[in-house]
Order: C-alpha cells, then sequence, then structure tokens
C-alpha cells in the first residue's frame, strides 16, 4: 500500500473537533502557511509531534490528538525528512489520500507556555527563510 516503511499506529494534531470514523482529506489551509492550501494530509507515527502539531493548529479550538489510519498510499513528509533532517527521524508521513479518524487520544503531554511560544518563534524564523518553504 505504500513505500513508507512504518505500520503505525499514526497520529494527526488538529484544532478541529473530529468524529470518529470520519475522513480527513487534502485541499485545506496549512496551519503553518495560510496563504498555502495543501495537497496533502499529514500525519506521524510520534504521538508528541501530533501534539505538537495540534498546539501550533490554527484556529481557536482546543488542541487535540487523533489516531488515524490511512486509507491509501503515503510518503515520508519531504518538509521534515533529508531536506532539513537525515532519514525520517519525525517518522512524519502524507497522503493525497484521505486518513481516517480511528479515536481521540486523550493522555497526549501539553507543552508549556514558554515551550509552545519558542516553536512559534522558531516557525516565524524559517517563514522569513527559504528553509521554512512548504513542498507541497
Amino acid at each position: 500500500m505504500s513505500d513508507a516503511l512504518d505500520d503505525g499506529p499514526f497520529f494527526h494534531g488538529t484544532k478541529a473537533d473530529l468524529p470518529v470514523g470520519g475522513l480527513l482529506t487534502a485541499g485545506f489551509r496549512s496551519n503553518y502557511r495560510p496563504e498555502v492550501v495543501m495537497n496533502h494530509v499529514y500525519f506521524t507515527a510520534v504521538q508528541d509531534g501530533a501534539g505538537l502539531a495540534a498546539e501550533l493548529a490554527a484556529g481557536d479550538g482546543l488542541p487535540r490528538v487523533y489516531e488515524v489510519e490511512p486509507t491509501g498510499a503515503f510518503e515520508d513528509d519531504p518538509n521534515v525528512t533529508d531536506r532539513k533532517f537525515p532519514g525520517n527521524p519525525t517518522r512524519s508521513y502524507r497522503s493525497t489520500d484521505p486518513i481516517r479518524v480511528v479515536r481521540e487520544v486523550t493522555d497526549w503531554p501539553r507543552l508549556s507556555p514558554e515551550a509552545l511560544q519558542a516553536w512559534r518563534d522558531r516557525l516565524a524564523v524559517l517563514a522569513a527563510d527559504e528553509r521554512g518553504a512548504i513542498i507541497n
């Protein structure tokens, strides 16, 4: 089904309140560059990574982490593999096919306000630099 060498489980972080069984699809604005409409759905096999994505996601909702399953082929996320980190240590992936919500994860560790601000500051610096460009 995929060339990616990871069996999961997989996670997705967002501020959206999603139903179990629901499908996440491509075609929405990036949480990190709102001017970009994403051609892929992103997910990770690292629960804490999904938590970070949830904390940084756009919107006013509560940060949420969901266990998800791909419905089709997926690939390593080139935004964090090889281009920024050798290999795929973040176990981050993307798919043009939908991903299905399996359940909400409620026991993920939250970031301190200081750690969250440090990440936001880092992303702001990257946004001003060509290294922060999204490979869509």
